[in-house]
C-alpha cells in the first residue's frame, strides 16, 4: 500500500485564507496545483517520490487538515520523520510563523504603514512546499514579469514529467531537475544564465553544500538566516533579491529586505504618494520595520492586487 500521512493544524482567529489560496492559484491551468474552494491539491516530490498534498481549511478557516499520499510502498524507510516533516511543511505553507500580529501591534499607529496594516489585518506569508521549490521559483522569476515566470515554471514542471498516480504533475526535487538537459531547459524557455544557475543549485543541493531541507528543519534565528544568505550568495547567478525572496517563501523568514523588488517599490511609491522610490530609499524605509521587513513587503504586494508574488 502507498504511504499516506495526515495532520491537522489550528489556525489563528484572524487567518486570511486568500493569502495561501492565491499563491497556489497563480497558474490558471492548474496542472500541478489546483484550488477548489478552500482546498489546495498540490503535486510535489517527497523523499524522491511523487506525492499529492491535499490541504483544506475547515470550520470557518479555524483549522487546516492535510493529507499526503506518496506513490510507492509504505516501507519504514520511506516513513522516517514523515509526520514531523509534514507538520513543519504545512505550517510553513500556511504562513504560521510568528510576526503577523506582532507587526500590527508595534506599528499599527504608524502614520503611513499603520492604516495599511489595519486594512490587511492577519496577512501572513504562505511558503512553498520546500525551500528548493522556493529557490527555483525565485531564480525562474529573476528580471521577468510574474505572468512570464508562471508560464516558465509550468513548462519546467511539464519538462520533468514527474507525475503522481492521481494524474497531478509534481514539482521536481533537485535530482529530477538535474536530470534535465540544457537543451530541454532551453526548450522550456529558460535563458542560458538561468540554466547555469539552476545547474549549480542542483549540484550544491545534491552534494550537500546547500542542505536546504536541513536548514528548514529548525526555526530560523537571525544568525541562521545570515548563514543561509551567505551560502546562497556564493552560488553564481544568485543575488540579494533571489536570496531574500527564497528565505521568505522557502523558510518563512520575515526579515529579509526586498527593496530590490520592483513591485515593492511601486507599492511603496503609491503608499507614499510619490512618483517613484529608489532601491536605496526602499531599503531605508523598510529598515525601520525590522525584524519584519519582508512581512511589510508582503503587505505592499497585497496592496497592489490579489496576485500572489
Amino acid at each position: 500500500m502507498p504511504l499516506v500521512l495526515s495532520t491537522q493544524v489550528a489556525l489563528p482567529a484572524n487567518y486570511r485564507p486568500q493569502d495561501m489560496l492565491a499563491l497556489h492559484a497563480r497558474d490558471a491551468l492548474q496542472a500541478s496545483e489546483k484550488v477548489e474552494g478552500l482546498r489546495v491539491s498540490k503535486g510535489l516530490t517527497w523523499q524522491g517520490r511523487p506525492a499529492l498534498l491535499e490541504l483544506e481549511l475547515v470550520e470557518g478557516a479555524t483549522q487546516a487538515v492535510a493529507s499526503l499520499a506518496v506513490d510507492g510502498p509504505a516501507d519504514t524507510g520511506a516513513t522516517g520523520d514523515g509526520p514531523a516533516a509534514l507538520d513543519a511543511m504545512v505550517a510553513r505553507m500556511l504562513g504560521l510563523g510568528e510576526g503577523a500580529d506582532q507587526l500590527a501591534l508595534q506599528h499599527g499607529k504608524h502614520p503611513v504603514l499603520g492604516p495599511l496594516l489595519l486594512s490587511q489585518m492577519g496577512l501572513r506569508v504562505p511558503a512553498s512546499s520546500s525551500p528548493f521549490e522556493a529557490l527555483v521559483w525565485a531564480i525562474t522569476g529573476q528580471q521577468i514579469s510574474v505572468a512570464a515566470a508562471i508560464a516558465l515554471r509550468r513548462r519546467l514542471i511539464a519538462a520533468t514529467a514527474l507525475q503522481h498516480s492521481s494524474g497531478m504533475l509534481c514539482h521536481p526535487d533537485a535530482a529530477a531537475l538535474a536530470a534535465l538537459t540544457p537543451e530541454q531547459l532551453r526548450a522550456a524557455g529558460f535563458s542560458v544564465s538561468k540554466i547555469a544557475t539552476l545547474e549549480r543549485v542542483c549540484a550544491a543541493v545534491l552534494d550537500g553544500s546547500l542542505p536546504l531541507d536541513a536548514w528548514a528543519a529548525q526555526p530560523l534565528q537571525a544568525q541562521d538566516a545570515q548563514a543561509i544568505e551567505d551560502a546562497l550568495l556564493t552560488v553564481k547567478g544568485i543575488g540579494p533579491w533571489t536570496v531574500h525572496y527564497a528565505l521568505l517563501r522557502g523558510f518563512g523568514w520575515l526579515d529579509g529586505s526586498l527593496h530590490g523588488d520592483v513591485a515593492v517599490r511601486n507599492a511603496l511609491a503609491r503608499l507614499l504618494d510619490v512618483p517613484s522610490v529608489s532601491q536605496r530609499e526602499a531599503e531605508q524605509w523598510l529598515g525601520a520595520f525590522a525584524p519584519w521587513r519582508a512581512l511589510v513587503a508582503a503587505h505592499l504586494w497585497a496592496s497592489l492586487s490579489a496576485k500572489s508574488y
